[in-house]
């Protein structure tokens, strides 16, 4: 019985999810073209529109621990499903994302995401590429938006830790912001083709200033990254 509920449930949130996101889609593409309030507005009712159908059709909540929101900040935040890359638009005032570059080849979509200030990241990036990424997140940041990473670089299955990807040292480094790790813990309920209702919980870490050593600022993300994650 539980299960055939989950099922039921999880595909009420296919189709209303999915089917609302092109509308949205559709909608960021009309709005970035005649007022950019507008189209982004739009792109955080997209992300809101998820929480709501996690909540109602799904029976998920969302429990915040320690929460810091403010501009200027790198935050680190661990990544076990597509749950907390949807939300960070309703979770954050205008964030600044650095996401795979491939998502933002995708027709429609990434031209969103680029107008609204997701940064690709190339794997292979040379130090061109860099520069021109490093450049476009100060010009962000100087709008006094918060810049968001996931510095394992890929979904991590609850229960497991990775080391993080050595570009987040180098971000962490040549923007000179202070990091604010955030563990999550999405994996259990969402990231599964059934999906399970229960309590998705965001804690966020202390403040780490700018400028430590390599070595020691990716221990202290780690380490907070993976409070959540037994």
């Amino acid at each position: 019985m539980r299960f055939m509920i989950s099922a039921l449930r999880s595909l009420a949130f296919y189709v209303a999810f999915y089917v609302g996101s092109v509308l949205f889609v559709l909608g960021s593409i009309l709005s970035m073209r005649v007022s950019r309030p507008t189209f982004r507005v739009v792109v955080s009712g997209w992300s809101g529109w998820h929480r709501l159908c996690c909540r109602y059709l799904l029976g998920i909540r969302v429990n915040l621990e320690n929460p810091v929101f403010k501009p200027n900040v790198l935050y680190a935040i661990r990544h076990e499903s597509f749950f907390e890359a949807i939300d960070l638009p309703w979770l954050f005032q205008l964030p600044v994302v650095f996401a795979k570059a491939e998502l933002l080849r995708i027709p429609g979509w990434g031209a969103a995401g680029r107008n609204y200030g997701l940064i690709g990241v190339e794997r292979e990036a040379g130090a061109k590429a860099l520069r021109i990424m490093l450049t476009e997140a100060r010009r962000l940041i100087a709008e006094g938006r918060p810049l968001v990473i996931f510095p394992e670089g890929t979904r991590v299955p609850h229960g497991e830790r990775r080391k993080l990807q050595a570009g987040f040292a180098g971000i962490y480094k040549l923007l000179g912001l202070p990091v604010i790790p955030v563990a999550v813990d999405s994996g259990p309920l969402y990231h599964r083709r059934w999906k399970l209702s229960g309590t998705i919980r965001y804690r966020f870490g202390e403040e780490i200033p700018p400028g430590l050593p390599r070595d020691e600022v990716e221990t202290r993300v780690e380490a907070a990254i993976n409070a959540l994650n037994r």
